[in-house]
């Protein structure tokens, strides 16, 4: 039997079930060989991954998808990029630690977590939505939200290691 879905809006209460939700992709990410996306080492032990999780749930707005109250998915809006990227000239939403449970593949939690930050977008008055990804390996990621109504804008590099990253991005 299925169970039901339901998306509601998270607090920083929720920073553990983020946290884990992040780690929980970290393992199973590394369980399919793909380190170079978010590394080997699970959010919560890295101080700046914590802090950057308390970041984005303090000033922006979380997500928690829950399938009968099991938490399930997650992402958070905010305002604009992270750091690394410039901000457009323009009002915009911006997908932050977006990350499902693999228990729960094949559920749909990612698209109607992201249906939301479009619906979210919209009901803020707001006709644009960004997010970044990681773009290396096989593309399996860019592709992924490609299906979900995101088209590439920009490609990036970031640090030393020249991590690959694409900026994709959906009017609303």
């Amino acid at each position: 039997m299925m169970g039901r879905m339901r998306i509601r809006k998270g607090t920083t209460d929720d920073i553990p079930v983020i946290l884990g939700l992040l780690d929980g992709a970290v393992e199973w990410l590394v369980s399919q060989g793909r380190t170079r996306q978010w590394g080997t080492h699970p959010w919560s032990r890295r101080p700046s991954a914590v802090r950057a999780v308390h970041k984005y749930v303090t000033v922006g707005a979380p997500w928690i998808a829950e399938i009968d109250g099991v938490p399930a998915g997650t992402l958070t809006l905010s305002d604009g990029p992270g750091n690394y990227l410039a901000p457009v000239d323009e009002p915009e939403r911006y997908v932050h630690l977006f990350a499902a449970d693999h228990r729960f593949s094949g559920r749909g939690v990612g698209s109607a977590l992201l249906a939301h930050a479009v619906e979210e977008t919209r009901r803020a008055g707001v006709t644009l939505l960004r997010v970044d990804c990681y773009a290396g390996d096989d593309g399996k990621l860019v592709a992924y939200y490609e299906r979900n109504g995101f088209t590439r804008t920009e490609a990036f590099t970031v640090g030393e290691d020249q991590w690959p990253g694409q900026v994709l991005a959906q009017r609303v």
